[in-house]
């Protein structure tokens, strides 16, 4: 991200969290519709929208310290629930972790980690190109699916797409990049999934933002802007009628080592006012 650093988020996951070894809000229903392009609203079901502090970390937390971790200042948690290009193993992340969670009170962001861009700089085991763009985008979004199934996250949850930078300026490669997010985008909707895409203010998300069509792009959008600004208004670089309905994610601080009842966890904080996963 070029107003702090240049290195990518997510890919580099596992690097960022080796050297911790660590052992409320109102929930909306029916709103952000509007926001997902080409749904039939009563086909759907009611989105569960979760508006407030959320956290992401490589490795989902174990159940213990989701317990301790509860204690009101976090009400969400992003969990990585596949992707082949995921940086950590994940152990917890169980469907029956995923229930007891989810009754201790936790909402869960569901994120994918999907090929990335032909002309990004990091290497990753699985990059699209402009020919497989389409083919992979549909392909993953069909395991983005059965990943967030099997764990107990219902048709009407979101699956938050996870994009790391990229020279937007190259056009071949932005291109291709938005036919994979079209694909991908489809494809979850045609299973009854909401759409997501996780990206930098920089890069990955304003492409989404400012591409002038945008059929089949992702109702909701969660920026990384590390400002260290708790908001999704304020410092949104958007246009305002923008993914305003319950659709923003703001990504605001990154790498915070925090300790609640115990247990220590490297987290990146997160301001959320977006669909969550329907668990139970």
């Amino acid at each position: 991200m070029s107003r702090h650093r240049p290195s990518s988020h997510r890919l580099s996951r596992k690097s960022r969290y080796i050297a911790w070894a660590t052992a409320g809000a109102a929930v909306v229903a029916g709103a952000g519709i509007a926001a997902q392009t080409s749904m039939a609203a009563t086909a759907w079901p009611a989105q569960k929208t979760y508006t407030g502090r959320a956290f992401d970390t490589c490795t989902a937390p174990s159940l213990a310290a989701m317990k301790a971790w509860h204690t009101g200042f976090y009400g969400a948690a992003a969990v990585y629930v596949g992707g082949r290009n995921r940086g950590c193993a994940q152990p917890n992340l169980t469907a029956s972790w995923v229930k007891s969670v989810n009754s201790v009170g936790w909402k869960l962001i569901p994120i994918y980690v999907g090929a990335q861009p032909p002309c990004q700089k990091s290497a990753s085991p699985e990059k699209l190109t402009a020919s497989t763009a389409a083919s992979l985008g549909a392909s993953d979004a069909k395991d983005a699916v059965a990943k967030a199934s099997a764990l107990g996250m219902k048709p009407g949850s979101p699956v938050y797409l996870d994009m790391e930078p990229y020279d937007i300026t190259n056009k071949a490669c932005n291109d291709a990049v938005l036919t994979y997010v079209r694909s991908f985008t489809k494809t979850l909707r045609a299973k009854t999934y909401r759409a997501g895409f996780y990206g930098f203010s920089s890069s990955s998300a304003k492409a989404i933002a400012t591409a002038a069509n945008k059929t089949d792009l992702p109702g909701n959008l969660w920026y990384a802007l590390w400002d260290k600004q708790y908001t999704t208004t304020k410092d949104w670089p958007w246009g305002s009628t923008q993914f305003a309905n319950h659709s923003r994610g703001h990504q605001y601080l990154v790498n915070s080592k925090e300790t609640r009842g115990g247990y220590t966890i490297t987290v990146d904080r997160d301001t959320w006012d977006a669909p969550v996963a329907i668990v139970g």
